[in-house]
């Protein structure tokens, strides 16, 4: 009897499949790892970047270009790391 917690189109697959979806679960929780990481760290870099912001003169602001890319890691590693992860229903600890 076929496992009914699996959704249907993975009830069938070739070990060879199983693998190959086991890395990219596997590359999801990376990216969700790394997503969380740019978070932390944004979040740390902002209190530099308003500074930088309003004492550095011109368009010469590098924290606060730091700090963006940051937060568009955030965004596109979480992202990433969600459409990867799609359909697993365990928690991985690791």
């Amino acid at each position: 009897m076929a496992n009914t917690l699996l959704p249907p189109e993975e009830r069938n697959l070739t070990p060879d499949e199983v693998e190959q979806l086991d890395r990219r679960r596997r590359r999801g929780q990376t990216c969700l790892t790394l997503s969380w990481q740019c978070l932390i760290i944004a979040l740390l870099v902002l209190c530099w970047a308003g500074q930088d912001w309003t004492l550095s003169p011109g368009w010469d602001k590098p924290m606060v270009y730091w700090d963006a890319i940051l937060f568009l890691g955030w965004i596109v590693f979480g992202a990433l790391g969600i459409r990867y992860r799609r359909g697993l229903t365990e928690f991985f600890s690791y």
